[in-house]
């Protein structure tokens, strides 16, 4: 199976790799570079767009080089209040070759308020990287790994979005919309 991810940062493919493993024996996996189409700290909805502009400009890309895949991944990390409080989510969407989309959430972790607008401004990266005087902790641990004090990573949290929306491509039928056009 070739599977294609709209990234080149290592722990969103190592997440999609565990999430794979979970489901698949073999499988190739391939991290191409892939835009986003919104802004470096997504904010609401702009990060389930994110992760889905990635994935579409993936398919794109691979329909002009002529690369066929089995599925298309991406994941986006963002700032929210949906939920009435701020909290940082990750947010997968996985589309197979017919093109039926599926998306997936990852455990979520708070934001005190008085960070929210420097997020917004600058990146949850910028900041944690700030806050406990470390640098790039995006491709590594992540700031929830400092947070949790390594019971959780960043990458599990790229894991956990994934393995949810692949949720509706491994019970088929049982748990997904027979609509294509979502």
């Amino acid at each position: 199976m070739k599977v294609l991810i709209g990234t080149k940062n290592p722990g969103k493919i190592e997440g999609a790799r565990r999430a794979l493993r979970s489901y698949y024996d073999e499988f190739e996996i391939e991290g191409i570079s892939a835009p986003s189409n919104v802004s470096d700290q997504p904010v609401d909805e702009d990060i389930y767009f994110g992760a889905r502009n990635r994935v579409n400009n993936l398919i794109k890309y691979a329909k002009e080089n002529n690369i066929e895949a089995d599925y298309y991944m991406a994941v986006e990390s963002g700032i929210t209040n949906r939920l009435g409080k701020w909290v940082i989510t990750n947010v997968a969407v996985i589309k197979d070759k017919k093109g039926y989309e599926s998306i997936g959430t990852s455990a979520s972790f708070p934001v005190p308020n008085k960070h929210v607008d420097n997020i917004i401004k600058n990146t949850l990266g910028i900041v944690m990287d700030d806050l406990f005087n470390e640098s790039d902790l995006r491709s590594s641990t992540g700031g929830v790994g400092l947070l949790t004090h390594e019971v959780i990573t960043r990458i599990d949290l790229n894991t956990q979005a994934f393995v949810m929306a692949l949720t509706q491509f491994v019970n088929k039928d049982i748990w997904r919309d027979n609509d294509l056009s979502m």
